[in-house]
């Protein structure tokens, strides 16, 4: 693969399933060269097989989701620049109709049970702010007094005066005459009383009116109430803790708590959902131990409630190996909920009923995206998996765990270009610890030089899913190693909680014991042509391994965690990420800080980073970069502006090439492949023909 083939990359939406389980919807996205943006449409699936057919045409179509009733398509649409807003169409196909005209966009939204109403959540500026008042540009609003911990987030900026609320409106006919608007005479007389104002959208009740972001609203079972979960306590600017909150669907009264109520469990809850049978209230949620900071590590569970007494939640999974953020919750059959575990780079599907029976639909080598389930019992599917970038499957009823595959929307890129497979491999660490892992391996005998790639998180996870950076370097001639060393997620709590208040310690000996594990097995590397590559904490980690072993001949440095100290107080969770993992107590901190250990890097290294980075802000790039040339390492600062943390995943097309074509320019200076190189370096060690950049 190379950086020009980014825009075969199809990615696919959460499945949207006919009630009658006749057939399915997926929005199929993917980066487009020409308009440097993400262009998607909805496409309609059969069960029933055969070719499946775009059904919709716009810019950006996405989050399509059928009515309860099956009558109604609902989804999301963008125009170029655009917010997206709620549009909906007849399920047997028609002319979309426009129904939210949202400043700041739409970003979720789910029907009511009747099908008579949906229910979304949208950020609501405050006046004065993001163009409310014409005339007043960003850089002429009013300034910001700011007293709490929590008001910046990465990708959304200042928080605190645009917050996600809830609303709620009624579907109009779609069968109805389109809305004309008035012009002419008929304009000029539009003050007449019943026509001021005319849009022909549909009337907006907006339901919350938080302080706090009220996240994914829907309606219980009944429909008399529409459930969020967010952190309104008092203590929400010096916690993680939020809760699950019911308010009348009607308005008329305040949110009411149905978490966290005196159990002595302090929880980050998220995706409430009422069963089918309206007889148990679901979430996922995160135990923070009495801080309700304790994040590191901690697994998401799954928990029941009665509906008639939530303050006896029962948790339905086991947290110290099971982890459920992976997704959300799908309702299935009347007690029941479907939901994804990460497991070992793999997303499993699992169903989970209200007494704690958890049976596994779907696992094995691949990554579950979504799932959907019928009222007929039939459950689908999106994935991804070493030849795909995205499809989907339905589950075949006859064979438990088996997958029926219904599309190949990554046909077009394994036209163009090889798709390398991964091979999965496990070696020891030094204390004889297992890490798991990977091997992506080029074309060819070699002897191949070998990228050692460092994934961010920490808790998160290298898995099965078509990955673009293994492919793209595999292609240019370099074995790519990816390991989850102990803090990645997917291997229990205790594998991950490992590197609490010791980052750099068994992190860095599980991912040097996998690269000699896979340097001692494979003869075709080169174990004297070695490159460290990685991400936030992959960039931590990349950073922190130059400065403590010099085998590797370069590096990248990528939107890195740097310098635990300037972190806190300048990153969006810098209040409270860097004591959690690095600890409170100053010389420990610096003995686990890359900045403070860069006299002792001698590997040129090219930093990468965005301006509009918040979670690991721009400060922590420019101030090691100067650090490196400081000291006369060969380096770069390559920094792309308008971009924040998510450059390399969601990034404006033609960025996510620039980085891929700079990433392998620095390559081929000092690690040269026959199908990666430049005049200004040799063919045989890699050394450059100048110093510095």
């Amino acid at each position: 693969m190379k950086p020009s083939d980014l825009d075969l990359l199809n990615s696919v939406s959460e499945p949207a399933i006919h009630p009658d389980g006749s057939r399915a919807v997926v929005s199929v996205q993917r980066p487009d060269f020409s308009a440097d943006a993400y262009v998607g449409q909805l496409w309609n699936v059969s069960l029933a097989g055969g070719e499946p057919q775009r059904i919709s045409r716009g810019f950006n179509d996405a989050a399509p989701r059928f009515s309860p009733d099956g009558t109604v398509l609902a989804f999301l649409r963008s125009d170029p620049g655009g917010r997206p807003q709620l549009f909906a169409m007849p399920a047997g196909g028609g002319e979309p109709l426009q129904l939210t005209d949202r400043r700041l966009g739409v970003s979720w939204f789910r029907f009511s049970p009747d099908s008579a109403r949906i229910v979304f959540s949208s950020r609501d500026p405050e006046h004065g702010r993001y163009g409310t008042v014409d005339g007043v540009p960003p850089g002429s609003e009013d300034p910001r007094l700011i007293t709490t911990f929590n008001y910046r987030m990465n990708g959304a900026g200042y928080s605190r005066d645009k917050r996600v609320q809830a609303f709620v409106l009624t579907l109009p006919d779609l069968t109805d005459e389109p809305f004309i608007k008035p012009a002419g005479r008929a304009a000029a007389a539009d003050g007449a009383p019943g026509t001021s104002g005319r849009t022909g959208l549909p009337e907006v009740l907006q339901l919350t009116d938080c302080d706090a972001d009220a996240l994914n609203p829907v309606f219980t079972a009944d429909g008399t109430h529409v459930l969020f979960s967010a952190a309104l306590h008092a203590e929400a600017d010096t916690d993680l803790v939020t809760d699950v909150y019911a308010i009348p669907a009607g308005g008329g009264a305040g949110p009411r708590r149905l978490s966290n109520l005196g159990t002595g469990t302090r929880l980050s809850v998220s995706d409430p959902v009422q069963s089918l049978d309206g007889k148990w209230l679901f979430y996922l949620g995160q135990d923070l131990a009495e801080t309700g900071r304790d994040f590191v590590a901690r697994n998401t569970a799954l928990y029941a409630a009665p509906v008639l007494d939530p303050a006896s939640p029962v948790r339905l999974t086991d947290p110290s190996t099971v982890d459920l953020a992976g997704g959300g919750i799908v309702p299935d059959g009347a007690d029941a909920a479907l939901v994804l575990n990460l497991s070992r780079g793999s997303s499993e599907l699992l169903r989970v009923n209200a007494r704690g029976a958890v049976s596994t639909l779907v696992s094995g080598p691949r990554v579950v995206t979504g799932a959907a389930a019928a009222d007929s019992g039939t459950v689908v599917v999106t994935f991804t998996d070493p030849s795909t970038a995205g499809d989907v499957a339905a589950l075949d009823p006859a064979a438990p765990g088996n997958l029926r595959k219904l599309t190949d929307f990554s046909a077009a890129l394994r036209s163009r270009t090889t798709v390398r497979p991964p091979q999965e491999e496990t070696h020891l660490s030094a204390d004889g610890y297992p890490v798991h892992g990977w091997v992506v391996l080029p074309e060819g005998e070699g002897p191949h030089p070998v990228l050692l790639n460092i994934h961010g998180g920490p808790f998160s996870q290298y898995g099965w899913g078509l990955f673009d950076e293994a492919q793209v370097y595999a292609a240019a001639g370099y074995a790519v190693v990816m390991c989850n060393p102990r803090g990645s997620s997917g291997y229990g709590q205790e594998h991950g909680r490992a590197i609490k208040e010791a980052m750099g310690t068994l992190d860095l000996q599980d991912v040097l014991g996998f690269l000699e594990g896979v340097l001692a097995s494979h003869p075709e590397l080169n174990a004297g042509r070695l490159g460290v590559m990685g991400g936030s904490y992959g960039g931590y980690l990349t950073a922190w391994t130059i400065a403590q072993d010099h085998r590797f001949t370069a590096a990248i440095v990528e939107r890195g965690f740097l310098d635990p100290l300037s972190f806190i107080g300048s990153s969006d969770i810098g209040w409270f990420f860097s004591e959690a993992y690095t600890g409170a107590d100053p010389e420990r901190v610096l003995a686990q800080s890359p900045f403070a250990q860069v006299d002792k890097v001698k590997t040129p290294a090219l930093v990468i980073h965005s301006e509009e980075d918040l979670r690991c802000p721009v400060e922590q790039a420019q101030r090691y970069y100067t650090a490196l040339k400081l000291r006369n390492v060969p380096t770069g600062l390559l920094l792309f502006p308008g971009e924040n943390h998510e450059l390399s995943r969601t990034g404006t097309p033609w960025h996510r090439r620039q980085r891929f074509e700079h990433i392998l320019a620095w390559w081929a200076r000092w690690l040269p492949t026959a199908a990666n190189s430049t005049e200004e370096s040799t063919a045989d060690d890699g050394e450059p023909a100048t110093a510095g950049v």
